[in-house]
């Protein structure tokens, strides 16, 4: 298996995107996955090199990356040193890293032995799933879509009343993250974004008008993204599949740093139910 890690994509938006692929090299194409992490999240997280490394030994062209504003940089992809760059992260600029990514493998030669960019697909995690969705509505070359644990909407997830208000005359708020402990920073131009885009950045909009194939994936006991969000997608999309994850949570029972050598038994499940679903 070819394990290429930590190579760089220029994006937009004056950092690089850092980004791995995993395959084997048969020199035949092969269906490409593109694998969105969530807020807080990073390619290299808990147990997602084995779900790359599934994905491959499944036949799979299989790509992750990190947002080029998630927090890690080139150097130093795992955590989060560059909290500048968090600050400036939005929508926007997770849309734009997302397609510069696609073009790339449906443009570089480096690896049209074994991929096929005539098939294109998507997996998004947590937030990484409203980015994903939102892509798949509106770029042609998605031939399928996957949320794992995706978010219905960005809207209720900003901060209201006093608290935005706040945010507003301070232009930054933090949320603390739980794992190393840091103050995040989000600036104020992150609402801004999406107040300016905000008909693009509705899932809502992008799931009803949704024509492809979609899987939606959620743990029913997910304490982060409720599974009553999974039930909305769905109602906005009657074409698509709901599978619901009994008793699992929000990284299906996993934890970052992961040091065991396989998946837990809930991430296999999800990684078989996506590689049977974009076979298929």
């Amino acid at each position: 298996m070819i394990r290429e890690k930590n190579f760089l994509l220029e994006g937009k938006h004056k950092k690089p995107i850092v980004t791995d692929v995993y395959f084997q090299p048969t020199q035949q194409p092969k269906p490409i996955v593109i694998f969105c992490h969530g807020y807080k999240g990073f390619k290299d997280w808990g147990a997602w090199d084995l779900v790359a490394e599934k994905f491959a030994e499944a036949g799979f062209f299989f790509i992750k990356f990190n947002f080029s504003h998630n927090g890690g940089t080139a150097e130093d992809p795992i955590d989060f040193p560059d909290l500048d760059a968090f600050a400036q992260d939005n929508f926007s600029k997770q849309l734009d890293d997302l397609q510069s990514v696609i073009d790339w493998i449906t443009t570089t030669k480096q690896f049209h032995a074994n991929a096929d960019v005539q098939n294109l697909n998507l997996i998004g995690h947590s937030r990484g799933g409203g980015i994903v969705t939102i892509k798949a509505e509106e770029e042609p070359q998605i031939k399928k879509v996957i949320t794992w644990n995706g978010v219905s909407d960005f809207g209720s997830r900003f901060p209201k009343g006093d608290e935005l208000q706040k945010w507003k005359d301070d232009k930054f708020y933090y949320v603390t993250n739980g794992s190393t402990k840091q103050e995040m920073p989000h600036h104020i131009q992150f609402y801004e974004d999406f107040l300016a885009n905000k008909e693009r950045f509705t899932i809502e909009r992008a799931v009803k008008n949704l024509k492809k194939p979609y899987l939606i994936i959620h743990a029913e006991e997910d304490p982060t993204v409720n599974i009553t969000e999974a039930k909305q997608l769905q109602q906005w999309n009657k074409r698509s599949e709901l599978y619901k994850l009994p008793g699992s949570d929000h990284v299906f029972e996993t934890k970052h740093p992961w040091q065991q050598e396989s998946l837990s038994s809930d991430l296999e499940n999800v990684t078989e139910k996506t590689i049977q679903f974009i076979q298929q």
